[in-house]
């Protein structure tokens, strides 16, 4: 399943073997750092315009609510105040947990490879723009959360994108919370609240972790009954959204200072897309069949596996599909080949020398050895890699949009037209696959 869709699991198990003695875990700090120096290392900030900001916006405090991550234009600051790029420890539990690693030794390694990494936006800063900012919802991939892919949400908000990236609760997160009522032990007891996020006093976190494949269960059938969840999350984000656009009060559970009011009439409610990474490109594709609000979808190194045939036919939507060369194989491929339409534009490139994991931000928070031993990066630079996927997405948004920007400068993109991209896939379809 790792080699399937899997983000950070077998990262997880791969660190924790081979750092499990003294020697390796001094080794491990030499090799993080790798061969560039560890202060150059840290997720890109946006190349666009406007300065990024970001927030975290629960919308009804139960499991069936809506969670995520908005990234938005804002006001510059001199001193921004970044997040964590990986908001508590218990996102490292979750990961210890769900490969049955000892979660102290995992806790260590992950803080000293990843705790100092901050997002590259300024948390709750005031919103701004000088138009409505089109919307996109991002969808992340299998045994991730909400902010392993800022290097991607926060190039668009500069671009002025309004992204909401959902944190998926259909247990395919490593981890991930919602909130519930304390009991009254809970109540009595005062420390109980210095451990919750929720701005309300009766309230406390509910952790949520992934659930792995049990013995004998059909993995179609759980994948399947989760993408649609998934698709119905991303949706849910969208209406919640169009609340807040349209000036309906709503309430975010959780501490915050960002003013949500401010949001107010400043989405252009006709050009929404979504866009996801592996199980999250499967998402996008779920999400396009049900609600045609989106009207584009960008799909990255998505995993076809979940999906149900019957939906390929029901999709209208212009679907871009980005793959890495490392991870595709004919199966997939050739579910993908399925969405091909003469009337419908679906186009598929593939970035030379990238990975599955080229997409999120782990690409950048690695030196080359520790990146290139655990499957984090390419042969080709992370950075040349990001931007030609970053502006591929932004000219294929323009296009099917309607975007008055200057993106298709990126066209030839579209059509794998650079030396670092190849015109839809590297992987050899037999006529009968297809």
């Amino acid at each position: 399943m790792f080699s399937h869709g899997g983000l950070v699991q077998l990262l997880a198990k791969r660190i924790y073997n081979w750092a499990r003695t003294d020697h390796r875990r001094y080794t491990l700090g030499l090799f993080a750092m790798g061969n560039t120096g560890s202060n150059h290392r840290g997720i890109p900030q946006g190349k666009g315009p406007n300065a990024v900001g970001c927030t975290d916006f629960m919308m009804d405090h139960t499991a069936q609510g809506s969670f995520f991550r908005l990234y938005y234009p804002c006001q510059e600051t001199a001193k921004p105040d970044r997040p964590d790029w990986v908001p508590c420890v218990a996102y490292f539990n979750g990961l210890a947990d769900f490969m049955k690693i000892n979660r102290s030794l995992s806790e260590r390694i992950f803080n000293y490879l990843f705790g100092s990494f901050k997002i590259p936006a300024s948390l709750d800063a005031p919103f701004k723009s000088n138009e409505k900012c089109p919307v996109v919802i991002f969808s992340h991939g299998l045994g991730a959360f909400r902010t392993l892919y800022s290097a991607i949400c926060a190039e668009l908000a500069s671009q002025g994108f309004i992204v909401a990236s959902v944190e998926h609760r259909d247990e395919s997160a490593s981890a991930t919370y919602y909130l519930r009522e304390k009991t009254e032990s809970e109540k009595a007891d005062k420390t109980v609240s210095i451990t919750s996020t929720s701005a309300q006093d009766t309230l406390i976190e509910e952790w949520m972790y992934y659930r792995n494949l049990q013995h004998g269960e059909n993995e179609f059938t759980l994948r399947n009954k989760q993408v649609k969840q998934r698709a119905d999350e991303c949706i849910l984000a969208l209406d919640k959204l169009m609340e807040i656009n349209s000036g309906i009060p709503v309430q975010n559970v959780l501490k915050s200072k960002f003013d949500w009011t401010t949001l107010e009439n400043s989405m252009d409610l006709c050009r929404i897309a979504a866009v996801g990474h592996s199980f999250g490109g499967a998402t996008v594709i779920e999400a396009l069949c049900k609600d045609v609000k989106f009207k584009c979808g960008v799909a990255l190194d998505a995993w076809m596996f979940p999906l149900d045939d019957e939906i390929f036919p029901r999709v209208k939507q212009p679907i871009f599909f980005i793959n890495s060369e490392k991870f595709q194989w004919a199966g997939n491929i050739s579910r993908m080949k399925k969405l091909d339409s003469a009337v419908i534009q679906r186009k598929m490139i593939t970035i030379r020398g990238t990975v599955h994991q080229s997409f999120p931000d782990f690409t950048f928070l690695t030196g080359n050895w520790i990146g290139k031993l655990m499957k984090l990066k390419g042969e080709i630079d992370s950075q040349i890699a990001m931007d030609l996927c970053n502006q591929a997405t932004l000219a294929f948004l323009q296009r099917h949009l309607g975007l008055h920007k200057n993106f298709d400068q990126w066209d030839a993109l579209i059509d794998g037209q650079d030396p670092n991209l190849i015109q839809g896939t590297n992987v050899t379809l037999l006529q009968s696959a297809i």
